[in-house]
C-alpha cells in the first residue's frame, strides 16, 4: 500500500495511535502485557478509521524518558503489535519509533507500512542529551530492505529540543530535501500537543517548492483551517484525545467533529 500524500483528496488528515509504554520502558503495565497494549491500541485505531481519517501512525509516544536508540525488547513489541493489528488497518499507515530513525525504517519494512517519521537531520540540546541523527543509515536501510517505495517523513524542528544548527529553519528544511532526500517536511511546535509557529510553517512551505510540508503538533478544531491553508496536511494526536490529554484514549467524538472541519474545506 504506497502512500499517496494527498490520499485522493486534497489534503491529509493522519491520526495518531499512541502506543501504551512497552516493555523495558519506566512505564510499561506489565500485569496488562502485551495484550492490553494491543487492545488498548486496537480502540484507538478504530476510532479513528471509524471517524474518517485519511492515515494512521503508529507511535510509542509512551515511552518516556525517550531513548535515541532502540532497545530489543521495544523494537519487537511495536513489531509484533502493528502486525496484529494491521487486518484492521483500514487506511495507509506509518510508523515513528521515538527517537530512532533506523529503528523507526526497520519496523515500517517489517509491518509494511507506507512511510516514517522521524528526525532525520540536524544537530540538537534537547531532553535526551545531544541529539545528532545519522540520516543516511535509515536511507541506505530502506533501500536494503527493499522499500523505496516507503516515505520518509522529516521532522525539521525537534520536539523537546532545540536546534543547535542556526541556519534558518526554511533553509534547513530545503536542505535536507537537497541532501538527504525528504519526501515530505513537518514543522513542529516546541512539545507534543503545542502549535507549530505560522511563519515557520509558511517559510517552509515558500522553501522547499513541491515536496508536501505537513503540520506536526498542535493542530486542532480552532486552528486547522489556517494551518490547511499553507500545508498539505497535519498529523493529529493531542487534539483527537479525550479531553484534549495527549495520554487519554482517542475520543471518536472530537476526531468526527475535526474531520467534518476537514471535509468541507477540501
Amino acid at each position: 500500500m504506497t502512500f499517496d500524500f494527498l490520499a485522493g483528496k486534497s489534503k491529509t488528515i493522519i491520526g495518531m495511535v499512541h502506543i501504551g509504554a512497552l516493555p523495558g520502558s519506566p512505564l510499561y503495565d506489565a500485569d496488562g502485557g502485551m495484550n492490553r497494549l494491543i487492545e488498548d491500541a486496537a480502540r484507538d485505531l478504530e476510532s479513528l478509521q471509524t471517524a474518517g481519517v485519511d492515515a494512521i501512525m503508529f507511535g510509542n509516544e509512551n515511552d518516556r524518558p525517550y531513548l535515541l536508540k532502540a532497545t530489543p525488547e521495544s523494537l519487537a513489541a511495536m513489531t509484533a503489535l502493528v502486525t496484529a493489528l494491521k487486518p484492521d488497518v483500514k487506511n495507509p499507515f506509518g510508523v515513528n519509533y521515538l527517537w530512532d530513525p533506523s529503528a523507526s525504517v526497520a519496523i515500517a519494512a517489517a509491518t509494511g507500512a507506507a512511510f516514517v517519521r522521524e528526525i532525520f537531520t540536524g544537530v540538537f540540546a534537547s531532553d535526551m542529551g545531544v541529539w545528532a541523527p545519522d540520516c543516511a543509515t535509515p536511507a541506505r536501510l530502506r533501500r536494503n530492505l527493499g522499500r523505496s517505495d516507503m516515505k520518509l517523513l522529516f521532522n525539521i524542528n525537534a520536539e523537546f529540543a532545540h536546534s543547535l544548527d542556526q541556519r534558518p529553519i526554511a533553509l534547513r528544511a530545503k536542505s535536507a530535501v537537497f541532501s538527504s532526500l525528504a519526501d515530505a517536511i513537518l514543522v513542529s511546535g516546541p512539545i507534543t500537543g503545542q502549535p507549530v509557529d505560522g511563519s515557520d510553517l509558511r517559510a517552509v512551505a515558500e522553501a522547499v517548492g513541491d515536496v508536501p510540508v505537513f503540520a506536526n503538533t498542535g493542530v486542532n478544531i480552532d486552528n486547522v483551517s489556517d494551518i490547511l491553508k499553507v500545508a498539505e496536511g497535519c498529523i493529529v494526536g493531542t487534539h483527537f484525545k479525550v479531553d484534549g490529554d495527549t495520554w487519554n484514549p482517542v475520543d471518536p467524538i472530537r476526531v468526527k467533529r475535526f474531520m467534518d472541519v476537514v471535509d468541507a474545506l477540501r
